[in-house]
């Protein structure tokens, strides 16, 4: 698997576990009444994911930080636009479907642009 797919999957994983660690609490009571032990429980495994995912995705593009940072946010935005529907029933307007195109615009320049 190369770096840059391993990455974005990585980033993926940790910006899905973001969502279930900072809005699980809107959602499901244990969430709500626990804050302090959802965030230990989190931490390291958002934390470990992102610091990889950063390693494989500047690896990929030579020593050169950016492109993580426009990967890594843009993965945030679709995976938030994905769960937020399926467990808040939040549905996409148009000013989110053109901000998620913007975001998939954004990685495609990241990836695709040498």
């Amino acid at each position: 698997m190369s770096k840059l797919l391993l990455s974005l999957l990585l980033f993926f994983f940790g910006q899905t576990l973001i969502w279930y660690q900072t809005n699980g609490q809107f959602k499901w009571k244990w969430f709500a009444d626990h804050p302090l032990l959802v965030a230990i429980i989190f931490a390291v495994p958002i934390s470990y994911a992102f610091i990889i995912a950063t390693k494989l995705v500047v690896g990929h593009f030579d020593g050169i930080l950016w492109p993580g940072r426009f990967i890594g946010f843009a993965t945030g935005m679709i995976s938030f636009a994905i769960l937020t529907y399926i467990y808040m029933g939040e549905a996409i307007t148009p000013k989110t479907a053109v901000s998620l195109i913007l975001a998939v615009t954004l990685v495609s320049i990241q990836i695709l642009w040498k």
